[in-house]
């Protein structure tokens, strides 16, 4: 490992130089950058690569060596220990507050106590899901064979939801047939899938620049390099984009586009011809994650429509609009990527989840789910109206106004710390999105992410206005 590749930029340690450089090496080590038994640089060297005394990388390692981490070899220098240490995901990349880390703002969402408020999270709160629907597909499962209720998924899902799932696809313009279409039990296993499929450690994978925060997270897992690029109101930077392309050789670019997560923004046909061209040119390989789809007015542009499904892989899934708890999700794919891909699916998952997908094709098919949905997006783009003029009064300014969906990307006044306003509200039982989450480059510390469904309580507001009072101070 080449002394370059430990650096103590942005590491804290315990604050002392011993400290900062027993935490540099902690951080490679977990993030597998050093893998075990791989050797350290010298002493000499790493003293002279991070400019502090030979002594103090002795004192270091030799406090390594006491906690296991690394052995010594007389006459050799030093290794990782062959005892590989966990995968820590928190300590690949640069070092976070824990207000702004994908993982801890998931956390706090997912781990929310009875009363407490999330205008931060992405999901609809449960009133506004279709129960009385799936209460009916829940009767009508307890009905089925006993080959729904207890048998292993075929190796590509439930015929006739794919089925299903490829006529919703041509009707955004995506011709996938029932074989080129692989069930998950998710759109991040999804994700995760088309990353071991198509990319490995310390290859490049270009997201947006705000964008959802899991993208970050799952991607640190596989231990790529991110790399974000500038979005705008009608897509990816296109410039900035050609330019990474051109520069970083990425293999894969991971991004929504019929409504963007946090943004709320709609891809432009201009933006997705240029960037399918950019790809094409580049051999870059598109995710496109539609997971958004069932909330639109006015279909936008699908990349994978205009691509064919040639270097574009559409997922999405039915958590947003059916159920959480029913995980159920797709990828739509060239057939031998699928081929590829259920082998996978196999290896890490074995037969997939037939329960939920019966359960979400029976409530797909239920006569209530299409009139539950119209209504949805009628009482999306009310609470969207709403919320946007309630943050408007407290002096927050949406960076755009969202032609569909429940997402309100928003700038705080006077250009305060969107960290310090979160942690400010968690105090009080409020769990907002600060900007820096979403972000790469760590760009976006002004913003917050708004979920207006989840924006029904008064006291959303009066919180927020407190905490922006006090971060003001």
């Amino acid at each position: 490992m080449p002394t370059e590749a430990i650096r103590m930029d942005a590491i804290s340690g315990d604050g002392t130089r011993t400290g900062r450089v027993m935490a540099a090496i902690r951080a490679r080590v977990a993030s597998r950058q050093l893998p075990a038994g791989a050797k350290l640089p010298s002493i000499r060297a790493l003293a002279k690569t991070l400019q502090v005394s030979t002594s103090t990388v002795v004192e270091a390692y030799e406090r390594l060596v006491a906690e296991g981490l690394i052995r010594s070899r007389p006459g050799s220098g030093f290794y990782v220990a062959s005892a590989a240490a966990p995968l820590a995901l928190s300590e690949i990349g640069p070092p976070r507050d824990r207000a702004i880390d994908p993982l801890w703002v998931s956390r706090q969402s997912l781990d929310a106590a009875t009363g407490d408020l999330m205008p931060g999270c992405g999901w609809l709160p449960p009133d506004w899901m279709p129960e009385a629907g799936m209460r009916r597909a829940l009767r009508g499962l307890a009905r089925a064979d006993e080959t729904a209720l207890f048998d292993y998924g075929t190796p590509l899902g439930l015929p006739p939801l794919r089925q299903w799932i490829a006529r919703r696809l041509a009707e955004k313009g995506v011709e996938a047939p029932p074989n080129q279409i692989l069930l998950t039990d998710s759109g991040t296993q999804s994700i995760d899938l088309i990353c071991r499929l198509l990319v490995g450690p310390g290859d490049v994978v270009l997201v947006d620049d705000p964008c959802y925060f899991n993208f970050q997270a799952l991607l640190r897992a596989h231990r790529v390099t991110i790399v974000g690029v500038p979005y705008t109101p009608a897509g990816p930077d296109v410039e900035a984009f050609a330019k990474v392309c051109a520069e970083a050789k990425p293999r894969l670019y991971i991004t929504n586009s019929a409504i963007h997560n946090p943004t709320g923004a709609t891809l432009s046909p201009v933006t997705a011809h240029r960037i399918l061209k950019l790809a094409e040119q580049h051999g870059l390989t598109i995710v496109e994650d539609d997971i958004f789809a069932d909330f639109e007015l006015t279909p936008a542009p699908r990349l994978a429509a205009f691509d064919g499904l040639e270097r574009v892989i559409e997922i999405g899934s039915f958590s947003k609009t059916l159920s959480a708890s029913a995980r159920c999700g797709f990828i739509a794919a060239r057939p031998d990527w699928i081929d590829r891909l259920v082998d996978l699916r196999i290896a890490t998952s074995f037969g997939g989840g037939r329960l939920n997908a019966e359960l979400t094709l029976s409530l797909l098919r239920d006569a209530g789910t299409r009139k539950h949905l119209e209504g949805l997006r009628l009482r999306l783009a009310r609470a969207m109206a709403e919320v946007s003029a309630r943050l408007r009064g407290i002096g927050l300014k949406p960076w755009i106004e969202p032609e569909a969906g429940m997402l309100l990307w928003c700038r705080l006044p006077g250009d305060l710390d969107a960290a310090d306003v979160a942690r400010a509200a968690l105090a009080e039982g409020v769990i907002l999105a600060p900007g820096n989450v979403f972000s790469v480059s760590q760009t976006a510390g002004s913003y917050l992410r708004f979920n207006v469904s989840q924006c029904g309580d008064a006291r959303v507001f009066s919180v927020l206005e407190r905490a922006i009072r006090q971060s003001q101070r």
